[in-house]
């Protein structure tokens, strides 16, 4: 398969196995689902499963060993976007082309659908590890879970909290993405990595080129939000500079956030070496990254 059926490839595991994944069957909790799977199956790249995914390949296991992880992972990265819409957050009236969770559901349920998404993902991760692998499955959650609280994502979204408002400096801008992007990007490879047996070497590789691969991925939605349209991007560009956000383009300027964009593209894919022709999806993922469009 080349790239693009890959990815579908991936994607279509991933679909089908959302799908699936909210089984609350209780009719006075119909809402929740509701609107539970109206953002879990809203569509998206599917970046961060795929990443677990295409992991496990490169270590040649079974995608089946991952898939919950790898699931679990899109419902933290859903529960964190509903929550971030919120009006309390970044306000955001549309999200991949769809009225926002709280303009469908209202703030309450969207917040609780939010919390249950949250819930679920550990659930999810808890019950797979019982099924087996059981101990290199509880360290990958804990790496999730760091990658997901308050010293990962969490953390990052206070850091862009405060820095509303006044400009932050190179320092505050890296760390502030490094967490709030960055940790739930690295979180898919690393988690894989562990529960195939990846050695030190291979880990530390890996997990420097999802490093890179988040930061790449941050500065191009910066990018994307001055020179993105609704139609491609499904939610309103410019977001960021009406809520007064510091970002790579406002800090650096367009002609050098693209440079940098390339330079940690190529860093990030230069880590994966060591692994051949085996980590060429994981190459043209990064390199999609640069070109995308949403």
């Amino acid at each position: 398969m080349n790239f693009k059926e890959k990815q579908a490839f991936y994607i279509e595991i991933i679909e089908n196995s959302l799908a699936n994944s909210v089984t609350i069957d209780n009719q006075y909790y119909t809402i929740l689902k509701e609107a539970m799977l109206y953002s879990l199956m809203a569509g998206g790249k599917r970046l961060r499963p795929t990443l677990a995914l295409a992991t496990a390949e490169l270590f040649e296991k079974e995608l089946r060993e991952v898939v919950a992880f790898a699931c679990a992972i899109e419902m933290i990265h859903t529960y964190s976007l509903i929550h971030d819409d919120l009006p309390a957050m970044d306000n955001d009236d549309f999200r991949r082309g769809k009225p926002t969770n709280h303009k469908m559901f209202g703030e309450a349920i969207a917040i609780l659908a939010g919390d249950a998404l949250l819930n679920l993902a550990y659930e999810t991760m808890i019950k797979d590890a019982f099924a087996g692998n059981t101990i290199k499955k509880l360290r990958a959650m804990e790496v999730i879970a760091q990658y997901a609280g308050s010293l990962g994502m969490i953390g990052g979204q206070v850091i862009d909290l405060s820095c509303e408002g006044r400009k932050a400096d190179s320092e505050q801008l890296k760390t502030m993405h490094k967490l709030k992007t960055g940790a739930l990007i690295k979180a898919p490879v690393e988690s894989a990595a562990i529960i195939c047996e990846a050695d030190e070497n291979q880990l530390t590789a890996l997990s420097n080129y999802a490093a890179n691969l988040g930061l790449a991925f941050q500065i191009k939605d910066d990018i994307l939000d001055v020179e993105g349209s609704m139609e491609e991007m499904g939610k309103k560009p410019g977001s960021d500079s009406l809520s007064d956000k510091s970002t790579y383009v406002t800090l650096y300027g367009m002609e050098k956030s693209k440079q940098m964009l390339e330079e940690v593209t190529k860093e990030g894919i230069a880590f994966l070496d060591q692994f051949g022709k085996s980590a060429d999806f994981l190459r043209e993922l990064a390199a999609s990254m640069v070109t995308r469009k949403q």
